[in-house]
């Protein structure tokens, strides 16, 4: 297990909201005044190949509380531990990381090739060394372009990870930081690296509050696209009283065979919209706290698409928050969610308001 800090090194871009990172010696870690938006405070790394390693949550709390954070450790860490590092979903994890993407690419780009130039010999067109060249310039287009739809569509929010931290980053957001989850490869191992991003959601949850208030007086599809953010729980159905009745006696064994049977709870499936209907403020602050975890990932990686002129980051290039959900979500005709969102889901915990949940309470999905 590796575990590694970054901050100081700042990249300024003329504007109060950058992204910036550097490595810096042990003990150098310190917490500024007021740090700008989109400046790593910490980065917990681990070797997901390695089924027993896992992210140093003591550690952790220890450089949190040296960065002046005061956060309840039990409720993020158990967050943590449930969202991210259950064996299904680092399995997730592994098969969509980039080192089994370029595996699986290397596999195609054979595998295409390969068939490729034995059709053209089953054709008699594959005697001469022009046909080699026109097979290996077609399989190797062919892979570019599967490996520029996969990266487009790593670029959208991805409902296995991301949305698993919302519950986190409900925590962490009052105290100005959100997380996020990304994969490199070292060599022959996977790592994972959660990173925590500094991010003063004031300012946004305002704007996106005002633009929400628009929208729902000028579109009369906001409501519909913001239903299309949905996952499909499993919920146990609890027995009425009164409804169980004993089986009668000439339906009973006559002899015992002294085993109990374990059955399975009966559960059945129901539809949790994440955004919920509510008053601006309230679906903005969610929305915030759905797609930081997707923000952060796309900002450490350089992928958030380019800011708009106008907004208060200035003249950034660099997106804030509410930029980039106003961009990908609000606007009409846009796919924005992964397709991972309608499968079903278990154990997850999602930040809701539905049912008179107040924000923080945790659903098992």
């Amino acid at each position: 297990m590796a575990q590694k800090s970054q901050t100081g090194g700042t990249e300024q871009n003329e504007s109060s909201l950058l992204y910036s990172k550097g490595d810096f010696k042990e003990g150098a870690l310190q917490w500024v005044t007021d740090p700008p938006q989109g400046r790593v405070l910490l980065v917990l790394s681990m070797d997901n190949t390695c089924p027993t390693s896992s992210f140093d949550m003591g550690l952790c709390a220890q450089k949190l509380q040296a960065l002046g954070v005061q956060v309840p450790e039990d409720p993020w860490r158990r967050l943590i531990q449930e969202g991210l590092l259950r064996p299904e979903v680092r399995r997730f994890l592994f098969y969509s990381s980039r080192a089994f993407q370029i595996a699986m690419a290397v596999v195609f780009y054979i595998s295409l090739w390969t068939n490729l130039y034995s059709t053209l010999q089953l054709c008699s067109l594959g005697h001469s060394w022009g046909a080699g060249v026109l097979v290996t310039l077609v399989a190797l287009a062919l892979t570019v372009l599967v490996i520029l739809v996969i990266d487009q569509h790593q670029r959208k929010l991805n409902v296995n990870t991301d949305v698993r931290l919302a519950a986190v980053n409900e925590i962490f957001i009052k105290h100005n930081i959100i997380l996020g989850i990304t994969d490199v490869l070292d060599g022959p191992h996977n790592i994972l690296q959660l990173w925590f991003v500094h991010f003063n959601p004031e300012h946004c949850l305002q704007a996106l509050s005002a633009h929400i208030t628009h929208l729902q007086g000028t579109q009369a599809g906001l409501r519909h696209r913001l239903n299309k953010l949905c996952v499909i729980m499993d919920v146990a159905v609890q027995p009425e009283l009164g409804m169980e009745e004993e089986a009668p006696c000439e339906e009973s064994p006559l002899l015992s065979s002294g085993v109990t049977l374990n059955k399975d709870p009966v559960t059945c499936k129901e539809l949790l919209h994440l955004i919920p209907e509510g008053p601006p403020e309230a679906m903005a602050q969610q929305l915030l706290v759905i797609f930081s975890g997707c923000y952060v990932r796309l900002l450490v990686t350089g992928r958030l698409p380019r800011a708009r002129a106008g907004g208060h980051p200035g003249h950034s290039s660099v997106p804030c928050l509410c930029q980039f959900i106003q961009s990908t979500v609000l606007q009409p005709h846009h796919s924005w969610a992964r397709p991972e969102g309608a499968g079903k889901h278990r154990n997850r915990a999602v930040p809701t308001h539905q049912r008179g949940e107040t924000v923080g309470q945790r659903r098992e999905l």
